[in-house]
């Protein structure tokens, strides 16, 4: 259906002021930067608050094997893996107010196993010990295992993290737990920052439970679409997003441009061609960076999906940030992160395979700095 803009920005300025701290910045406790960042990653010292970010655990009770794109997968170490990445944020000084968990949380197996739901069951055990909420995303794998229902019904959907003023919300933005079509919603946990969790498999070949018109537009996006910039013809496990929730998307953006707010926008699969390095990048991403680009507020967007990882600054000062895969990170190593907001730009602290990056807001400063400075990584983009 379509979306009021009118009432969706009354919704929206409700809960931009009852669920957010002021804005007075003299009221804002001034947060301790990390020691490690003192050598100049961030000039402001403005510490807003952090969240932690990691994708594709793929869990499965399972040998380590090979994957069919040839790379290991170590099914083995992925809970081990998510289990330390726990541990750590808990015990992190400056707690993260949350984490954004991008998809592929369980692997496909478990569906042709029959373990599906003892699967997610336990990794999402895991979180319980956690001293901060999760935010799901869902991926391909989501959808090998589970239909759309049993997702709109599951642990998987948080819906209920977005902003206050639930009701009013639900009766004017789509994408959430009303919407059996797709899966967004937004939420503020700053009033100077929105953050958007999209539904990157809105469009998809994967679910069956579709209707024979959205199958047959899904089908014929797949097969028409192209990475332009690789010549990559673009594949069944990826998908993409439908009109609604496009103008859904449309709408948020608008009411941030207007009230100043930073976006940082979620979704499982990666939607700029030189984000990724296989042919892992949303059906219609020129239609969805079209959207995009049509406002002001977005400065970065998370996505997993491609387990090797990628970044990119696009021409907008958009960051565009893949996390590398928990599944094919050996024993040893990890691959998650913490980002710290600050006023000038957002600090991503990488732990394991994911390397430490100054994503800066303004595009005078430079583009996707690795943090040389303090981690010693090359600055050589992949």
């Amino acid at each position: 259906m379509p979306i009021a803009a009118a009432s969706l920005f009354r919704s929206l300025e409700s809960c931009h002021t009852d669920s957010s701290p002021a804005t007075n910045d003299a009221e804002v406790p001034r947060m301790e930067e990390p020691k490690k960042y003192l050598r100049g990653c961030s000039r402001h010292g403005q510490l807003y608050f952090t969240f932690g970010v990691i994708a594709d655990i793929q869990y499965a009770n399972k040998p380590d094997g090979l994957s069919g794109w040839k790379t290991m997968r170590y099914y083995s170490q992925s809970c081990l893996h998510f289990q330390d990445a726990i541990k750590q944020w808990n015990a992190k000084d400056i707690k993260p107010k949350f984490v954004l968990q991008l998809g592929d949380i369980i692997d496909s197996y478990n569906k042709r196993a029959g373990r599906s739901e003892e699967s997610l069951e336990m990794v999402l055990s895991m979180t319980k010990v956690a001293l901060m909420p999760f935010h799901h995303v869902w991926g391909n794998h989501e959808f090998y295992n589970f239909t759309r229902e049993y997702l709109m019904d599951s642990k998987l959907n948080t819906t209920w993290l977005q902003d206050k003023q639930q009701k009013e919300l639900e009766q004017s933005c789509g994408g959430t737990s009303d919407n059996k079509d797709y899966y967004a919603y937004h939420f503020c946990p700053h009033t100077k920052f929105r953050f958007i969790v999209v539904d990157t498999y809105d469009l998809n070949v994967i679910s069956g439970e579709m209707s024979i018109e959205k199958h047959l537009k899904s089908l014929n996006l797949m097969e028409s679409s192209q990475d332009k910039l690789n010549g990559f013809h673009l594949r069944e496990f990826n998908g993409g997003m439908g009109q609604e929730q496009l103008a859904w998307l449309n709408d948020v953006l608008s009411y941030s441009d207007q009230n100043g707010e930073k976006v940082i926008i979620a979704g499982h699969i990666p939607i700029h061609p030189k984000a990724m390095r296989s042919a892992c990048l949303a059906w219609n991403y020129d239609e969805i960076l079209r959207t995009i680009y049509s406002h002001q507020c977005v400065v970065c967007y998370f996505a997993g999906h491609d387990h090797s990882g990628g970044y990119h600054r696009d021409s907008h000062g958009i960051h565009h940030v893949t996390m590398e895969g928990v599944i094919e990170s050996p024993p040893g190593t990890n691959a998650f992160g913490t980002v710290f907001v600050y006023e000038d730009g957002l600090l991503l602290e990488g732990r394991g395979r994911v390397r430490d990056r100054f994503l800066p807001y303004d595009m005078g400063d430079t583009l996707g700095t690795s943090c040389l400075t303090c981690s010693g990584v090359s600055s050589k983009e992949g």
